[in-house]
């Protein structure tokens, strides 16, 4: 048994309630892992609600990003060794003091980098930086808007975007976000809670935009793509607003643009590999890092939802395991 978050029954993040919680040995291809930290994403909130795009049973343990020490490894299981500091992925299982997943969905923690960047750092920064690179084409010199700048993949596609060399336009909700965003290296800031985004990229790219990404959708969705140049790139990510924008397609045959959408899976393998390698040579060098808005102690998993849930979290939110 492992003292766990879980989900009984759907609804709202409050119905997730800490108790004890069976969790297997770790079979075939399988590690065992003492979770430290654990990110809070936006699906979490989701799958709690059943409102995602797949439904888990109740009940449940939420939670798909974390980072720990491994304290078993079952049979027919190479790479890892009962001590080892990893990251890792899964569907769910998270908010808990120890998860069992499958040994492809972690990876070692690099010298010198704490528990909290590294659960904090992987899924945001892992899909920032594979959209920038592989989708986007993000090249030195271009024009970048990044929608939901304050969110974890937009506040980490600010950071990656200017390492990249774009210059960075952040979109997001308040003068907080946008600070955090200008602290990151953007360069033009916009509130789109004051006025019309449209009119404001406008003002602020008269030339348009290269690429747009958005994590966000609804309302925000077509007036960053109606501020791209001839020949931009929009790469949709998510919809952390909870409504899937209709985009009219003569804007894309007009504007002759590219409408793009972003999954692991669609990266071609050898830039997956490239991509993978680079993010971790800029987390190791210092040049990008995590920016970690709250820690929750495990007994408030339910608060972190609800911090994710309403749209005021800044970077990540994590919950510490072990408190």
């Amino acid at each position: 048994m492992s003292r766990a978050a879980v989900c009984g029954e759907y609804g709202p993040p409050e119905v997730v309630r800490v108790q004890e919680y069976p969790v297997p040995t770790a079979g075939i291809g399988q590690v065992g892992v003492r979770v430290h930290m654990a990110a809070v994403n936006f699906p979490d909130v989701l799958l709690v609600a059943d409102s995602y795009q797949v439904s888990i049973p109740t009940p449940f343990v939420p939670g798909s990003e974390f980072a720990g020490v491994v304290d078993e490894v079952g049979s027919q299981t190479t790479g890892f060794a009962v001590g080892d500091r990893v990251t890792g992925t899964a569907m769910s299982g998270a908010f808990a003091e120890r998860v069992v997943v499958d040994a492809a969905s972690l990876a070692p923690i690099p010298d010198g980098v704490d528990a909290a960047t590294a659960a904090a750092f992987g899924v945001a920064h892992r899909t920032a930086y594979h959209t920038l690179r592989s989708m986007a084409r993000l090249r030195a010199g271009d024009e970048l808007v990044v929608l939901g700048a304050g969110g974890g993949v937009g506040l980490a596609a600010v950071q990656l975007g200017v390492v990249l060399g774009a210059r960075v336009t952040a979109v997001a909700s308040s003068a907080e976000k946008l600070d955090t965003a200008a602290s990151y290296g953007a360069s033009r800031l916009i509130n789109h809670r004051t006025g019309e985004l449209r009119a404001a990229l406008r003002e602020v790219l008269p030339d348009g935009a290269d690429v747009v990404v958005d994590p966000v959708g609804g309302e925000l969705s077509e007036p960053a793509l109606r501020a791209l140049r001839r020949g931009g790139r929009f790469v949709t990510v998510g919809f952390a607003s909870g409504v899937i924008p209709r985009i009219p397609l003569n804007l894309v045959l007009i504007k002759g643009i590219q409408v793009l959408g972003f999954q692991f899976q669609d990266v071609p393998p050898t830039e997956f590999d490239r991509n993978e390698s680079e993010l971790r040579d800029l987390l190791v060098s210092g040049r990008v890092t995590a920016h970690v808005n709250a820690v929750y102690p495990l007994a408030e998993a339910a608060a972190a939802l609800r911090h994710v849930a309403d749209g005021r979290a800044i970077g990540k939110v994590l919950i510490d395991t072990r408190t």
